[in-house]
């Protein structure tokens, strides 16, 4: 499973908040459903790191202390966000099972609704990895994942590994993507842009009598994806090499 929990959590305190009621109001008014969205608002448009109990407490107009009540610290707070947003995958549980294309179009809707996940919320890129917080929406999502692969042939063990697998590769991609996208707004150029201005120090360097294959090889790619990586197609090439491989374990059985 994939679910990351935050550094110096408390196992206890965040399992017995992740598994309780979010909406139910403090002496304040305050819920810790309320306190988790504010903190997902601050980080989806500033990054995980610009989240605080300060500023989260300034987005709801309350006092810094009173969200101690609820949430005892970034660590059990940053839980709470990931399974939040773990929640909002699916609209069922069996979603990923009745998409067309049996297995394999479950685990292509799988790997499309995580890359997705990534793409609105990029700070779970950066959330701490490390053992999983077991969150109610993080074993929902870990059971609808693997009801595609269920009865195909695979063991279960062999069921977890297709998943993190697929997952993993997701993941990476994603962070691909995101290092991307913080390369253009730190340069100020998209990747055409950047590589206009600097193929003609390449060119200069990188002699092609010398590096025969990479030349040629670089120069088609980058031709390809208008720049030295597409995220999408790493993304789209290596989960078809993936399931590919996964259907040719199942076919040896």
């Amino acid at each position: 499973m994939s679910a990351k929990r935050a550094p110096d959590a408390d196992p206890a305190r965040s399992l017995a908040l992740l598994w309780s009621s979010h909406s139910r109001p403090g002496r304040s008014g305050l819920t810790v459903r309320a306190i988790v969205e504010a903190a997902i608002g601050i980080a989806d448009a500033e990054g995980l790191d610009a989240v605080s109990m300060r500023q989260v407490a300034e987005r709801l107009g309350v006092g810094t202390m009173s969200l101690y009540t609820h949430v005892p610290g970034k660590a059990e707070l940053t839980d709470l966000m990931v399974d939040t947003a773990y929640g909002r995958l699916y609209d069922d549980v069996d979603a990923p099972a009745a998409q067309p294309g049996g297995w394999r179009g479950g685990m292509e809707f799988v790997a499309a609704r995580n890359w997705d996940l990534y793409r609105r919320h990029p700070w779970m890129l950066q959330a701490p990895g490390g053992r999983p917080v077991l969150g109610p929406n993080a074993v929902l999502k870990y059971e609808a994942e693997l009801r595609p692969l269920d009865g195909v042939g695979l063991s279960d063990v062999e069921m977890d590994s297709v998943l993190a697998l697929v997952l993993t590769h997701v993941e990476g991609t994603a962070r691909l993507g995101a290092s991307m996208a913080r390369a253009q707004q730190d340069s100020g150029m998209n990747e055409t842009e950047w590589w206009t201005v600097n193929a003609p120090l390449l060119d200069k360097v990188m002699d092609a009598s010398r590096f025969p294959v990479a030349s040629r090889v670089g120069e088609a790619a980058g031709r390809e994806h208008q720049g030295a990586a597409d995220p999408a197609h790493a993304l789209a090439f290596g989960l078809a090499r993936i399931l590919d491989g996964v259907a040719a374990l199942i076919a040896g059985r």
